[in-house]
């Protein structure tokens, strides 16, 4: 194959990765992308960077492409980040294809947590969120389905290499098969937690248009919208009602202060239901320190006015809610005053209390892209996870499915249903076994009713996290190259020489 025609395979590789996202959702591209990368192989390892390179802005291009319309220079300078990462991973001096499965893996593992915290977006996990493959997400979540993916492209890529030979040709599909015998039987058996009790919930999307921002829309307008919606619903026919991301705008006085928390309370006390509403928030009336920023939080609001119990969201978008090096980026002339204040990161356990209905695991927006939010909801006694959001800024559909993707990825990793629920949509109900049960269209105004059951009990991941599996991406990355250099070395060249006659 020419140099030309290698680059063209990279692109393809890097497209067909790209369509098992959603909300193309063709999940086996991403087995056939990997297969055609890993079966490209060069002597230099700037043609194999090169390779890396064009692999990541054809994966990337299109499902990140939601980002242009906020800021097409961060699109472009995201791109080429994830880009480079790849690029690097495929110019790893080995010649094992399942070296280069390690590192692309490692690659796919380090965003989950650098930089600025982790930007997960458009990962193999969320392509294989409306696969066959889901249920693997339960022993490893992201990481494993990552090396699963790229493990069988690679697996894929040799059976193509030895479709001539017998013997390589049984090997390698004997290996395949025992992978995925063993994979979903343990899958099948593992614990995924046990049902408690079921609780009617409510969650309300009150609508609007797409692609607005919080400088097109007021605040109280999008209130009102909740607030019209809610009254959709009736006495006794819920046990909570459920409101997304940003529903809620103060300033410069406390939530539980507000004209607006008072609209809740009259709607809470008419249902006689706690309200959990979203809030941003002024962070000196949260924390009482004078910072000049804000929180964005998710509030418990009881029938009889009590504002009971609070989450402040965690993990922070970057250049979303604050902005990395603001100084450093003001002296260089960037438009930081589109983002004028920095949101604050809380640092409570990832849970409400709803008194008389459940403890509820709340992983806001961003944060359902994280395996380690879900797995910290979870462990601090989450029994039913909510997902409140707010997609409206962005164009078309790219990152609100893959954020129901996402949803759907918790709920297997932790055995827990997941409620979704944002302004102008996607809101949906997702079962532990990652089934979307119902799911609204973009802009309407519409009520979920949705009955999940409180759960207890961990799954696999959840125990044991993402280490294991970086470990074995590294494992496979080093052992290779170690047993390269072993026999390249010339103490064991000479010991495999045949002794001379005397």
């Amino acid at each position: 194959m020419t140099r030309r025609q290698s680059r063209l395979a990279s692109l393809l590789s890097g497209v067909l990765v790209a369509v098992s996202m959603p909300p193309w959702g063709f999940w086996p591209g991403a087995f056939a992308g990997a297969a055609l990368l890993f079966s490209l192989r060069t002597d230099r390892w700037q043609d194999q960077w090169v390779l890396g390179m064009l692999f990541g802005i054809s994966w990337f291009g299109p499902t990140t492409a939601w980002m242009y319309f906020l800021t097409a220079p961060g699109y472009v300078a995201a791109v080429l980040f994830f880009a480079v990462l790849h690029a690097f991973a495929a110019a790893v001096p080995t010649r094992s294809r399942f070296g280069r499965v390690g590192a692309h893996s490692l690659v796919e593992m380090a965003r989950l947590v650098m930089p600025f915290g982790g930007i997960p977006l458009a990962t193999l996990g969320i392509g294989q969120a409306g696969g066959p493959l889901l249920p693997i997400a339960r022993l490893g979540g992201v990481p494993l389905l990552t090396l699963t993916v790229f493990g069988f492209g690679a697996m894929i890529a040799e059976l193509v290499a030895t479709r001539r030979h017998p013997t390589g040709l049984r090997r390698t599909s004997m290996w395949m098969s025992a992978t995925l015998v063993v994979l979903f039987t343990t899958a099948l058996v593992a614990p995924s937690g046990t049902d408690l009790a079921p609780v009617s919930i409510a969650a309300v999307q009150g609508g609007g248009q797409q692609g607005t921002s919080a400088l097109d829309v007021p605040s109280i307008d999008v209130t009102n919208a909740h607030l019209i919606a809610s009254q959709l619903i009736q006495a006794g026919e819920v046990d909570m009602v459920l409101w997304p991301e940003n529903a809620i705008d103060v300033n410069r006085q406390r939530f539980a202060n507000s004209s607006v928390a008072g609209l809740v309370r009259a709607e809470a006390s008419r249902l006689g239901v706690p309200f959990v509403v979203g809030v941003t928030e002024d962070a000196e009336f949260v924390y009482d320190v004078e910072t000049g920023n804000f929180v964005n939080a998710q509030y418990v609001v009881m029938p009889d006015g009590d504002v009971v119990d609070r989450y402040v969201k965690v993990i922070k978008v970057p250049f979303g809610e604050y902005i990395p090096f603001r100084s450093l980026l003001e002296s260089l002339g960037a438009p930081t005053g589109l983002i004028p204040k920095d949101a604050i990161s809380g640092t409570g356990p990832a849970v409400v209390d709803v008194d008389g209905v459940g403890t509820f695991g709340v992983v806001i927006s961003w944060e359902v892209f994280f395996g380690s939010r879900g797995r910290d909801a979870v462990t601090s006694g989450g029994e039913i996870i909510i997902n409140p959001t707010n997609g409206a800024s962005y164009t078309w559909t790219i990152v609100q499915s893959q954020q129901v993707a996402s949803s759907k990825l918790r709920a297997v990793e932790t055995g827990r249903w997941v409620i979704q629920v944002a302004p102008t949509g996607f809101s949906a109900t997702v079962d532990p076994s990652g089934n979307v049960l119902e799911r609204s269209d973009i802009s309407e105004q519409i009520v979920l009713y949705s009955a999940p059951m409180r759960r207890s009990g961990t799954t696999v991941y959840t125990r044991i996290g993402d280490a294991p599996f970086a470990i074995a991406a590294l494992l496979l990355v080093i052992i290779p190259m170690m047993l390269t250099r072993r026999s390249l070395s010339p103490d064991h060249r000479s010991q495999s020489k045949p002794s001379s006659p005397s």
